[in-house]
């Protein structure tokens, strides 16, 4: 295909794309901003609601925060704990989320130290918010047809990234592709706002466009990767084996396996079973692992106490290392407070530049003549 052919369907393709899915890259993009620095203002927020943790000698152990809850629900029958999450920050409360039949309760904060119930995530309106912006983000508040929607967009923000660095200017003059021409004629200086604010945000756009697709179809995305990287794929989830008769061991016994298993690491997560075949959970944080929450898990048979897997971090194959990467590269985590604040604007991005790409659409639909008729190839100069 001639150059000039290529690039008159690129810059079509890019258009139309564009145009499409405008509105909801923005939404995606305003959400993304306001995810960014999620957990130090819902922190912020709670301790001004639930009050200051002052950390006072060891916690508790993990069974007396349960007993607890479990308290606090006696006259509620059909009531379970589903997990609980013990914060790596001293100041932090646990989370305890109880569970009716299919349906997750409020989430408890609780002292850690104390035991006392704190207050539940009903009563704190920054929880409540940021699940609204949450499912936004994701799912565009429409359930699985709007998860699909979001997936499908979030692939389309990549494609429009990668067709707008091959549109960029500056390939043909560096210095071209970063200048704005202030004092130049509304048509440029929108087009030079359009130019430098894509590239600037494009390769951004694009790995948390691709991350964000992968994780709506990961059904479809992880075979692939798996595939890709010559990563055998993981076998199906561990299963207790029920014995007749008999209950589930203590926790306090599995929590003795489990740390035993990673004797440095720091509790995370308990996630209990919900069915009699199901395993216990246990996620942990090792040392080396940047992910606040840990990346390591131990599964138990709840009958017998048997270590049915052990997903170490630091062993993981390359699929699974693949996989994990995502998470850093969509939140803009990877390179600590200063892409996370790049990320704030990366956000923003899909405003400005929907709104400059719709007048620079509009600039070659006119509703009448304009009489500014710069070419477009004097806007490359």
């Amino acid at each position: 295909m001639h150059s000039k052919k290529l690039r008159d369907f690129v810059f079509r393709l890019h258009r139309y794309i564009g145009l499409a899915i405008g509105l909801i890259a923005i939404i995606i993009g305003l959400t993304g901003s306001l995810l960014v620095f999620h957990d130090e203002i819902s922190d912020f927020l709670l301790h001004r609601q639930i009050g200051t943790i002052t950390p006072g000698g060891k916690r508790l152990p993990v069974e007396v925060i349960l007993n607890q809850v479990k308290t606090a629900y006696a006259n509620q029958p059909g009531v379970t704990i589903d997990r609980i999450y013990m914060s790596a920050k001293p100041n932090a409360p646990a989370v305890v989320v109880p569970r009716k039949q299919e349906n997750d309760l409020a989430e408890l904060y609780v002292n850690p130290y104390t035991g006392v119930v704190l207050g539940n995530s009903q009563e704190i309106f920054s929880e409540r918010f940021f699940y609204v912006v949450y499912e936004l983000h994701y799912s565009l508040l429409a359930g699985k047809t709007g998860y699909a929607i979001a997936g499908i967009a979030a692939l389309l923000m990549c494609i429009l990234s990668i067709t707008g660095i091959l549109l960029w200017p500056g390939w043909r003059k560096l210095f071209n592709g970063f200048k704005i021409k202030l004092d130049a004629h509304p048509k440029r200086v929108n087009f030079d706002i359009h130019k430098v604010a894509g590239i600037v945000t494009a390769i951004f756009i694009a790995l948390t466009g691709f991350t964000g697709f992968c994780w709506n179809f990961s059904d479809y995305t992880k075979p692939i990767i798996y595939a890709v990287t010559f990563t055998r794929k993981p076998a199906s989830e561990p299963v207790s084996v029920p014995v007749p008769g008999k209950t589930p061991l203590q926790l306090t016994d599995q929590l003795k396996t489990a740390r035993a298993t990673f004797p440095n690491a720091m509790l995370g997560t308990i996630y209990f079973p919900r069915k009699p075949e199901d395993a216990l959970s246990i996620r942990f944080k090792l040392p080396q692992d940047d992910d606040e929450n840990g990346q390591s898990y131990v599964y138990l048979d709840q009958y017998s106490g048997k270590v049915l897997r052990v997903d170490n971090i630091l062993e993981m194959p390359l699929g699974d290392r693949v996989l994990n990467s995502f998470e850093p590269l969509h939140y803009g985590t990877f390179g600590g407070i200063p892409t996370r604040i790049l990320y704030v604007f990366v956000g923003l991005a899909p405003l400005i530049l929907f709104i400059t790409g719709f007048v620079m659409w509009q600039y070659r639909h006119p509703t009448k003549p304009h009489i500014y008729t710069t070419s477009n190839s004097n806007l490359l100069n």
